[in-house]
């Protein structure tokens, strides 16, 4: 009989990143011509946004905002070591890393073999230092699990939920951070060491029409407002949640201690349209988590495709797949935290089920 724990943490690459620089998103978007003058103006920002920009332009908050985040992984972790899981599975995004023009899955099962991952390529790319002043080439081993990865494959599709799955990453791109922050923020003091528990991701197309519309990142206004070229939409919110379902089954039909993992923050400021991509959309964070705590699955239900997309709330895809997984096999929220920011890009959430 399996014995399942149910997580939820943020892959926030800035967490990765010196506090002088967690507020580049930010820093990036107000550079954007497009966007009028008098919503960049600091003066016109809520009370919070001002507090947390003050004169440092972020850097103290920064500081703040990470003690918060690793509280939260804290808390998770030791409750990880307190089940002793044989395997971790997470649901993460793949944010035009692995999947790229040739394929885009909706869902897909990385079963993979122990893997060689950089722990910084994200930084890299945006020029931010790691935290902890490591090598730039620093690597860690994610262990994997494949002959679980293709069973669970194997049930999920039998159930009726379409998944795919890959035995190999793509060639010359880095390994999806969603997945590789999952491991380094659970291990945070001991980057590329080995971490005890092997991992199965499962990727999720949660930036769906803008996968590759924007590379799976910022866009310009001037260019939203020219037309973009638009993708398909990723899965629906309720497809994910039976996902969540699907895979909690064949879970509870093996023998193994397994940990389900939902790897995202919540909305993010340069997704959020609405908001000129200078905030995320703490309103409609705060009614799914009211939701999330008062165990209101209905709510999250009724959540529709074009609502997450409107709110920048993309990544929450992941959580929906284990907000099924909770409800398919009754567990029941332990403990969670809200940590809301208005400058540092995204609202972050922890949750333990058990």
């Amino acid at each position: 009989m399996a014995d399942v724990l149910g997580l939820g943490i943020t892959h926030f690459p800035m967490l990765a990143g010196a506090d002088t620089h967690m507020a580049n998103l930010l820093k990036t978007t107000l550079k954007d011509p497009d966007i009028p003058a008098d919503r960049k103006d600091p003066r016109n920002w809520s009370v919070m946004a001002q507090r947390e920009w003050g004169d440092d332009q972020g850097t103290t908050a920064a500081g703040e905002h990470r003690a918060r985040l690793l509280a939260g992984l804290s808390r998770c972790r030791e409750a990880l070591d307190e089940f002793r899981p044989d395997v971790v599975v997470v649901w993460g995004d793949d944010q035009y890393e692995n999947f790229r023009e040739e394929v885009i899955p909706s869902f897909c099962v990385l079963a993979y073999d122990d893997t060689e991952v950089e722990a910084f390529a994200v930084l890299e790319k945006l020029r931010v230092p790691n935290a902890w002043g490591l090598p730039t080439d620093t690597s860690f081993r994610m262990r994997g699990l494949p002959n679980f990865a293709k069973q669970l494959t194997a049930d999920v599709l039998t159930s009726g939920v379409d998944i795919a799955y890959s035995y190999e990453q793509r060639k010359g791109v880095h390994f999806p951070h969603a997945f590789a922050n999952t491991q380094i923020f659970f291990d945070y003091e001991n980057v590329g060491r080995e971490f005890p528990y092997p991992i199965v991701p499962i990727a999720v197309n949660c930036y769906g029409e803008h996968v590759i519309a924007r590379h799976g990142g910022i866009a310009k206004f001037a260019d939203i407002q020219a037309g973009e070229r638009l993708d398909p939409p990723g899965p629906s919110p309720l497809r994910c949640y039976e996902l969540g379902r699907a895979v909690a089954r064949s879970v509870a039909a093996g023998n193994k201690r397994v940990a389900l993992v939902a790897s995202s923050s919540w909305s993010h400021a340069f997704l959020n349209d609405k908001h000129w991509h200078l905030r995320p959309d703490s309103e409609s964070d705060r009614r799914l988590y009211d939701a999330l705590v008062a165990g209101d699955h209905d709510t999250w239900r009724k959540v529709t495709t074009r609502e997450i997309i409107d709110s920048g709330q993309h990544e929450m895809l992941n959580w929906f797949c284990l907000l099924g997984a909770t409800q398919e096999l009754g567990l029941e929220l332990e403990w969670s935290d809200f940590v809301q920011t208005e400058i540092l890009n995204s609202n972050k959430v922890f949750a333990v089920y058990r």
